[in-house]
């Protein structure tokens, strides 16, 4: 596996964001899978900043979002296709066609998961995915005990997130909240996988990911196995890692 560590945030937010710059140089028209939170944020606005002083060519990229909110507006400031948009996506001037996100309301989520992979697979499938580390080891919304070989699916979320966004949105309980998202079979297919963690709090769950046994009980675990990932790491969340 290759491991990168840094020695501070902003150090930490500059290398994230020069992930996503060299893959889009390399190939103009890639494919590539983003992930929201605090741990990406920055990075997002760090690849604006340099897009604004030095212009490279975005015209052919596409971007996808590797997971959604269900059942909330897609205006609601939490939903991952609204940080994307505000992040990234329109700084950089890309249209509609170049922007690939599940829904967040759906009559029919099995229909509209395959479609959203399908989509991804019509231009070639996924290029680089930038993948964020939660605090119990999950990738997207596939919490622990997720099946490897899980495609695009819907799934719940962890109970203080859902109790959050209930109270954001004025969900009723009468509604169910979730999380639809690339299962980890669609995660593990990527082409080359850059999973970023930062903070003192993620040093324990880099520690199982990276030396614990693969397990469904550390989804993330299951990057030790794909060919072509890289850890890249702040200096507080890499305390146990083996130098």
């Amino acid at each position: 596996m290759s491991i990168t560590i840094v020695e501070n945030e902003s150090v930490f937010d500059l290398t994230a964001s020069q992930r996503v710059i060299r893959q889009i140089l390399l190939k103009p028209d890639s494919v590539i899978g983003l992930s929201t939170g605090r741990t990406t944020k920055n990075m997002h606005r760090k690849i604006v900043e340099q897009h604004h002083r030095t212009p490279f060519d975005v015209s052919h990229v596409t971007f996808f979002g590797l997971d959604e909110v269900m059942n909330v507006p897609r205006t609601y400031a939490g939903a991952c296709y609204t940080m994307l948009k505000t992040e990234l996506i329109d700084d950089l001037g890309i249209d509609n066609a170049h922007f690939l996100m599940l829904p967040t309301m759906s009559s029919d989520w099995e229909k509209d998961c395959k479609t959203f992979v399908d989509s991804i697979e019509a231009r070639g499938g996924i290029d680089l995915l930038m993948l964020g580390l939660g605090e119990n080891g999950h990738l997207g919304f596939n919490q622990p005990g997720t099946p490897f070989e899980s495609v695009a699916w819907t799934t719940r979320m962890n109970d203080e997130l859902e109790v959050r966004i209930r109270q954001e949105t004025q969900t009723p309980l009468s509604l169910s909240l979730g999380g639809v998202t690339l299962g980890i079979k669609d995660i593990m297919h990527a082409r080359k996988i850059v999973l970023v963690a930062k903070g003192a709090h993620k040093a324990d769950m880099v520690r199982r990911m990276l030396y614990g046994p693969v397990s469904r009980a550390v989804p993330a675990s299951v990057l030790q196995l794909h060919p072509q990932c890289e850890f890249l790491l702040d200096a507080a969340a890499a305390k146990f890692v083996k130098r």
